[in-house]
């Protein structure tokens, strides 16, 4: 894939993101915060905790692509958000952690919508909080995993959903992008 359609990619990846993560919450809205919390055996433990992560991870990537729109860098008290491990929670009201999330969609939406060849082709440089070294790559690299991580730990809560009795309907790509507006239709 050529990098002017590699961004038309990343758009459509993060309208793919936010309305996923829209049903996702509504699903997780159905249930109790105890079930929402309860230790199912995945990675980061729960539903909460996995929600948690995603929310975590992304903004520390937005931030490091160079985001610094408040929806990302900012907790709900306008404090400066710190990472210090990947299983840390950001939120512990729902719907707190629902409305960053929103937040963080729009965010991702919007400056999806401002990548370019350029900017996806351009050298990214970072120390890695896994393992502590430097890193540099072309920012399409980052980006691709970026979307990957979302999708990974959305499908570990469609599971537990499941397992819990609900159905998100459709986690298609292709079911999100037959809805949409031409508007949103590549060139």
């Amino acid at each position: 894939m050529e990098l002017p359609g590699l961004a038309a990619h990343y758009g459509a990846m993060a309208r793919y993101n936010a309305w996923m993560n829209e049903r996702l919450y509504a699903q997780c809205a159905t249930l109790s915060d105890a079930e929402r919390r309860r230790e199912l055996g995945v990675f980061f433990g729960s539903i909460h905790g996995t929600l948690n992560h995603l929310l975590l991870t992304d903004r520390a990537q937005l931030a490091r692509f160079g985001l610094g729109d408040a929806a990302v860098s900012r907790g709900a008290d306008g404090s400066a958000i710190t990472v210090r491990a990947l299983d840390q929670e950001l939120y512990a009201d729902f719907a707190v952690l629902r409305r960053e999330r929103a937040a963080t969609d729009a965010a991702t939406v919007r400056w999806a919508g401002s990548l370019d060849a350029a900017r996806l082709a351009a050298p990214l440089r970072y120390r890695a909080m896994v393992d502590d070294r430097d890193y540099e790559h072309p920012l399409w690299w980052a980006v691709s995993h970026f979307f990957n991580h979302q999708t990974h730990h959305r499908g570990q809560i469609t599971a537990l959903l499941s397992r819990l009795g609900r159905d998100v309907g459709s986690t298609d790509l292709m079911t999100m992008l037959r809805s949409e507006p031409a508007s949103h239709a590549d060139p």
